[in-house]
């Protein structure tokens, strides 16, 4: 049954992103200006959904439900860095291949995603994963395409997501509910986040031409390890790793982590990418191809972790 509610989201999604595409291709809107809708998901839209996830009530359940997430998050991460290590040297995989390959598309996708498939009173368990992400991405992720060995700290802990995921636990922890209009009103604003970040996605692959895409000879593979092979090993830990027993809602919480670690390769690795002068196009293109080879993969990993 979740498995069609996602295949039904992921296909809504699409939609919304080929809006995108068609607003580049007609020339209505230039895909630089993608980069102000990104401002506003990353410093407006994603900081009221990460709070707004938090403002339920404190109980142990959710408690425990939120430590099985950071751990299943952790685990996820370190074997997602040691299998794309050996497939590395297997497939003289480069930086930003090994990186689109580690990190996600989580903190644009998973919550709407798991909003409309699984219902608001989940999306909690989903800020695990992106907390983890997040400072993996700005430390070994920002490592691997710069080339340095220095971590920036600072950088890290002042990310507008990492402080609103520390504010939400805080109030979570704390007890602390905002006022109800307040509420209402991030509830508003953060229904906007899946169809802003599927607009951006659309507008960055409308800028492309399928020449440029189909250019770049090692796709297929990168997307085959990155959309099959490691969604599927991350499937048998999950399903078969005995962590879903530890609480009743213990494999539904688990599930989050898997759609957080099938979803397409992150968006934040191509930024990446332009900041630190490695191949940007190549970035967006593996990000625009995983995108939409999801659509299939997705609904297939959630079918088979529920057999």
């Amino acid at each position: 049954m979740i498995s069609l509610l996602l295949i039904k989201q992921i296909t809504e999604l699409f939609l919304v992103m080929f809006m995108g595409f068609i607003l580049v291709k007609t020339h209505l809107l230039k895909a630089e200006e993608s980069k102000t809708l990104s401002a506003v998901a990353l410093y407006l839209i994603m900081p009221c959904v990460i709070i707004n996830a938090f403002q339920i009530k404190y109980t142990e359940s959710i408690r425990n439900g939120l430590i099985l997430a950071f751990v299943a998050a952790v685990l996820i991460h370190v074997v997602l860095l040691i299998l794309v290590k050996m497939l590395g040297m297997i497939f003289n995989l480069d930086a930003v291949e090994k990186a689109s390959m580690i990190y996600s598309n989580a903190g644009n996708l998973i919550i709407p995603i798991v909003t409309s498939v699984l219902g608001k009173e989940w999306v909690i368990y989903s800020s695990a994963f992106i907390s983890v992400q997040l400072f993996l991405l700005w430390t070994h992720g920002k490592m691997m395409l710069c080339e340095e060995q220095k971590v920036d700290l600072k950088k890290i802990l002042l990310n507008i997501n990492m402080i609103t995921i520390f504010l939400g636990i805080l109030f979570f922890v704390t007890k602390v509910q905002l006022p109800d209009i307040v509420i209402k009103t991030m509830e508003s604003v953060s229904v906007m986040l899946g169809p802003i970040s599927m607009i951006i996605m659309g507008m960055l692959i409308g800028n492309m031409s399928f020449k440029q895409i189909f250019a770049y000879k090692r796709i297929y593979i990168v997307t085959f390890l990155k959309m099959i092979v490691c969604p599927f090993i991350i499937l048998i830990l999950l399903k078969y790793g005995g962590m879903a027993s530890l609480l009743s809602d213990g494999k539904v919480i688990l599930l989050i982590s898997l759609l957080a670690t099938i979803t397409p390769s992150a968006s934040a690795v191509t930024q990446m990418a332009q900041i630190y002068g490695k191949n940007e196009e190549y970035a967006s293109v593996i990000n625009a191809i995983t995108t939409i080879v999801c659509i299939i993969t997705m609904p297939i990993m959630v079918w088979m972790y529920q057999m």
